[in-house]
């Protein structure tokens, strides 16, 4: 009997056993660096004169890997050979599917600490970071796997006289999988599995800062669990002319995007366009960002705000679309508030993720560690530097470090308030009252993730129903939606409120077919 599902547990790096395991992973990975890998295409690896790098953001210098880089061609080929496969692998049945993402599961929590340590080395995570990536990805394995056996069936409708009708949910068709660099591991691996689990065949086309962990799973599903050719094809290379012709090809079906909002918009444009030949309406699964903020009152617990505030706006660099960028603080507490989340702030430790001493790392590439300095340039003439804003002093490795930044007196209008900045750069913008706090937080175009500190129930209730975001955390931060626990997307521009990890998600990736038959 299937036990219930149960959230992976997270490592515990105080346990000295555990430290040496993640030693041995760290050390493991490091003697795979700069070896090169292939396309995979139904099946066959092909391996392309132009190649790209994958570079580690703590000493650029280093390659962490080289990959084939794909073209036009070779998408349209991967979409076609995924076609083709789709014939057979929509009748394979929905237990065995399951079975798949189950015994994948299974693999993952064997070799977690190297896929953890593959992140460490690709994007910088810190050890606990890259352990609750790895452990969202089991969890996205195991649960979506039972919300198969769940929806596989036949679905219960009303009976009526004289009919034997069921509803059946069926699979779409070719996926086109476009997962983000910041959660390389879980969002790549729930996109995928929720693909391949509901009958539909995929074309993963891995964030091309990120490519190593995507190849990691793939390569499980290829060699170890013996996934059929043509079923997932794996498509590194930039987006720009690749990524089109995934997305406009008349036999693509769905795509499912985690990015930034100007290319989701750019994909949910494209997607409309009616292709000759197609014969569908292109669905679309677009999570793309936030400008996500923690409202602290008079009332609320100020330590506990400023602890929440301070993981969640620094947490992996702030590089996550649900990280605290806006500190909304009520005029009362303003001052104090500011002054715990600094001094907190100021304990950060920076530098090379290998090394588990530095809580934060790098940001993700070059044009990261610029877009940053641009930021922290316009927040010297929007607010008052509080905190950081200066290179690092000691950066032997010339790694893309930015330190901890917070800036006060922002008005809730300016860039720095509205704009997604997406590393560690955090706006403290005053708030007149509670009523006022609530119209600063519902004032951006996002609606992705926030959190409330307040000890009156009555605003609770209020935030329950006007702060409009897609995850509302009460008195705790506003990062670290568990799969199952806590369904994950947002409102308005942060997408389409797909939310990951949740009972209805597999149902974005199938359609309902009902068969009625009179008795």
């Amino acid at each position: 009997m299937l036990a219930p599902f149960r959230n992976e547990p997270l490592t515990d790096f105080s346990n000295p056993t555990q430290i040496k395991a993640f030693e041995a992973a760290l050390t493991t990975v490091q003697s795979w660096l700069g070896r090169t890998y292939p396309l995979v295409i139904g099946g066959e690896k092909i391996y392309t004169d132009e190649t790209f790098d994958s570079l580690n953001p703590a000493d650029p210098s280093q390659v962490v890997a080289r990959f084939a880089r794909a073209t036009p061609e070779h998408a349209n080929r991967a979409v076609e050979v995924a076609h083709d496969a789709f014939n057979e692998w929509r009748k394979v049945p929905y237990e065995t599917r399951a079975r798949y993402l189950f015994k994948l599961a299974e693999l993952i929590r064997k070799r977690k600490h190297e896929f953890s340590a593959i992140m460490v080395y690709e994007v910088g995570k810190s050890w606990p970071e890259a352990d609750a990536d790895t452990a969202e990805t089991i969890d996205f394995c195991d649960f979506y796997a039972r919300q198969m056996l769940r929806l596989g069936g036949a679905q219960p409708v009303e009976p009526f006289a004289g009919r034997d009708a069921e509803l059946r949910y069926i699979p779409l068709g070719v996926g086109v999988v476009i997962p983000p660099w910041n959660f390389p591991g879980a969002i790549m691996a729930g996109m995928t599995t929720a693909s391949l689990v509901a009958g539909n065949t995929a074309v993963l086309k891995p964030a091309s800062t990120s490519p190593w962990i995507a190849w990691f799973l793939s390569e499980m599903l290829y060699e170890d669990l013996r996934l059929p050719p043509g079923v997932l094809n794996f498509l590194p290379g930039p987006g720009g002319k690749m990524g089109d012709a995934l997305v406009d090809h008349p036999l693509t079906r769905f795509i499912a995007f985690t990015g930034s909002k100007e290319i989701g918009l750019r994909i949910f444009q494209r997607a409309a366009v009616l292709q000759p030949g197609q014969k569908w309406l292109k669905r679309t699964l677009l999570e793309m960002g936030g400008k996500d903020a923690i409202l602290v009152d008079e009332t609320a617990d100020l330590d506990a705000a400023a602890q929440a505030i301070v993981a969640s706006a620094f947490g992996f660099q702030g590089q996550k679309c649900s990280a605290c960028s806006r500190a909304i603080l009520v005029e009362e507490v303003y001052d104090e508030v500011v002054d715990k989340v600094v001094r907190q702030a100021e304990k950060i430790t920076v530098g090379p993720t290998v090394d588990p001493s530095h809580w934060m790392g790098p940001v993700v590439d070059a044009k990261a560690y610029a877009k940053m300095w641009e930021y922290i340039e316009i927040g010297t003439q929007e607010g008052r530097l509080l905190l950081g804003g200066q290179p690092l002093k000691h950066n032997p490795t010339n790694g893309y470090f930015v330190p901890p930044t917070i800036f006060g007196d922002i008005d809730r209008n300016a860039r720095l308030a509205q704009e997604e900045i997406f590393g560690p750069v955090l706006a403290c913008i005053k708030a007149k009252s509670f009523e006022d706090g609530m119209d600063v937080v519902n004032g951006t175009e996002y609606g992705l993730t926030g959190a409330i500190f307040t000890r009156r129930r009555d605003r609770l209730e209020t935030a329950r129903e006007d702060f409009h975001v897609g995850n509302l955390y009460f008195n705790r931060k506003c990062t670290g939606a568990l799969v199952g626990v806590e369904p994950f997307g947002g409102f308005n521009m942060s997408g389409t409120d797909s939310k990951a990890g949740g009972a209805d998600y597999l149902l974005l990736f199938t359609q309902a077919k009902v068969i009625s038959e009179a008795l």
